[in-house]
């Protein structure tokens, strides 16, 4: 097998690959997105100029895949002393003995505050106290991303406000229905303001572009001047997330 490197230039943004060549791949060359990189696999004799075009040709896939969180999240240690991302800054842990039913979490004095029941079991405690952060998560996206919805409204919307939705889904950090739902997941409460921001944005945008074409990416650097760097940073940003 023979590797190079290479890179392509799309609407201002730059994207590195690794072109892997082998004689045992016959006809298809195969674009895909590994914890290394942009891996382009391709028959022994195909051109420079092929890969290159068919990697220009998926740039608005390759830009999108980039900036999905990561699927398998950092692991976390439900102890004192651990860090939780809010907002973009981390904040410790403290774990302390409750005497409800299940742990309850509190963010006070700039710090996650939660009380466990002592008599769960490790297994127990361990999901239960995910679960209670991924509700207070929670809470706090449907409190914060609705206001910054309304305030992109009045220039990025259509006549009628869509509805907004929070979900605890891993593959996207949002997304935009055929009937201009909105949703997005609570994770993104882990981020700072302006990758939230960032995120609110492209879901506005599909109101008036559906696909990620490069007039979609285009359209967002029009409202977004710096919306490169802040996909780059949402990409590795979402690799170091713990939940």
């Amino acid at each position: 097998m023979k590797k190079t490197r290479d890179q392509v230039s799309f609407n201002g943004t730059t994207i590195e690959y690794e072109a892997r060549r082998s004689s045992r791949r016959k006809k298809t060359v195969q674009i895909s997105l590994k914890p290394e990189g942009i891996v382009v696999a391709a028959p022994a004799r195909t051109p420079d100029d092929r890969i290159r075009d068919m990697v220009l040709k998926h740039a608005p896939w390759i830009l999108e895949k980039m900036a999905e969180p990561s699927r398998a999240p950092m692991p976390l240690s439900l102890v004192t002393g651990e860090t939780l991302p809010y907002l973009g800054s981390d904040f410790p842990l403290v774990v302390e003995p409750g005497q409800g039913p299940s742990p309850q979490v509190t963010f006070k004095q700039d710090a996650f505050h939660i009380s466990v029941p002592p008599d769960l079991d490790d297994d127990e405690r361990e999901k239960s106290v995910l679960k209670a952060l991924a509700a207070w998560y929670r809470a706090r996206a449907e409190e914060y991303i609705p206001g910054e919805v309304d305030l992109w409204w009045p220039r990025l919307g259509v006549k009628k406000r869509s509805r907004v939705i929070i979900g605890s889904q891993r593959s996207l950090w949002g997304s935009c229905a055929a009937d201009g739902t909105l949703r997005f997941s609570w994770r993104a409460m882990m981020l700072s303001p302006d990758l939230i921001e960032y995120i609110i944005v492209h879901e506005l945008a599909h109101l008036k572009i559906k696909d990620h074409s490069s007039r979609f990416w285009k359209f967002m650097a029009r409202v977004l001047p710096d919306v490169r760097d802040r996909r780059i940073i949402l990409r590795e940003t979402s690799r170091r997330l713990p939940l």
